[in-house]
């Protein structure tokens, strides 16, 4: 007999043919939708799903680019449109109104756009350390922490980003994590299998990076003072509750700054222990608020 908790894998064929390679635990109908960052992948949330699966079932999709998942060629495939359509097909397949998204990092930023422009998929969001795109844009214009935090954007669009990344051993990839301590052996070798990505390499990940229009802007490049966001169309009025580590060292404070004017119906956080990587350092505090969420209903 299968544990109540153990972790399934199957793949999400939505109607425009992308394929989403997706991880649960839990019996019943998703309550929850978790989505990944970089350089992550949907097993990121494997602890959390566990923690749920007595109470809830919840799913961690691989977004387009990611292990098993469709990695269509050409940037343009990666801009937020597509990675916002993916993700209203999936909760449309999964029956809307999804009691909760969950996302973090760059599935923050597709759950921010999600949210702005579909809020009738979902009933609550909960943020893990992912800068709203308004304060994003906001900061990387003006603030000078954010901009060196960010720095490291320009190199990962470099044409040669993801071979530079693949050599020796990933060395270049390791420090982002900060020597945490829960990176150990298996979870290193997770990481390698995620990087390899069934022979892709990494970039398609690194895509994302390419189609976003939100780094910094280096010398010459005027294309980040082009970059409008209407009030209207990054507007969250679901209720959102941001979970955020404060100690993360490439999303800096200012982020969370006048936040309210985009989330009306916003409920922040602090986690003054917490980095950027809080579902792995504190899986407890994030599936209990999950639960919380997902119990206090519409």
């Amino acid at each position: 007999m299968t544990p109540p908790d153990a972790i399934r894998l199957s793949e999400a064929r939505l109607p425009d043919g992308t394929v989403l390679a997706c991880r649960s635990a839990g019996q019943g109908p998703v309550r929850a939708l978790l989505l990944h960052g970089f350089p992550e992948a949907a097993f990121a949330w494997d602890e959390v799903l566990r923690r749920l699966a007595p109470r809830h079932a919840a799913m961690a999709p691989n977004q387009r680019g990611y292990p098993g998942s469709s990695a269509p060629a050409g940037d343009a495939a990666y801009r937020a449109r597509h990675l916002v359509a993916d993700l209203a097909a999936l909760i449309e397949q999964l029956g809307a109104p999804l009691p909760l998204l969950v996302a973090h990092d760059w599935g923050g930023a597709v759950a921010w756009n999600l949210a702005a422009q579909r809020p009738d998929l979902l009933r609550r969001l909960l943020i893990v350390n992912s800068p709203h795109p308004a304060t994003f844009l906001r900061e990387l214009r003006h603030d000078a922490d954010q901009i060196a935090a960010s720095a490291y954007m320009n190199f990962l669009v470099r044409p040669d980003a993801a071979t530079l990344l693949a050599e020796d051993d990933f060395r270049r990839l390791w420090p982002f994590f900060g020597g945490a301590s829960w990176l150990d052996a298996a979870q290193r070798e997770r990481y390698r299998e995620a990087w390899r990505n069934g022979g892709r390499g990494l970039d398609p990940m690194l895509a994302w990076y390419r189609a976003s229009p939100l780094r910094p802007a280096l010398p010459g490049d005027s294309s980040l003072a082009r970059v409008e966001l209407p009030d209207e169309a990054v507007t969250v009025r679901v209720p959102t509750t941001v979970l955020w580590g404060e100690r993360d060292v490439a999303l800096r404070p200012g982020l969370l700054r006048g936040l309210e004017r985009w989330v009306p119906r916003l409920d922040l956080r602090r986690v003054p222990e917490g980095s950027h990587w809080l579902v792995h350092e504190q899986p407890a505090l994030v599936a209990s608020t999950i639960e919380e969420l997902i119990d206090r209903g519409p």
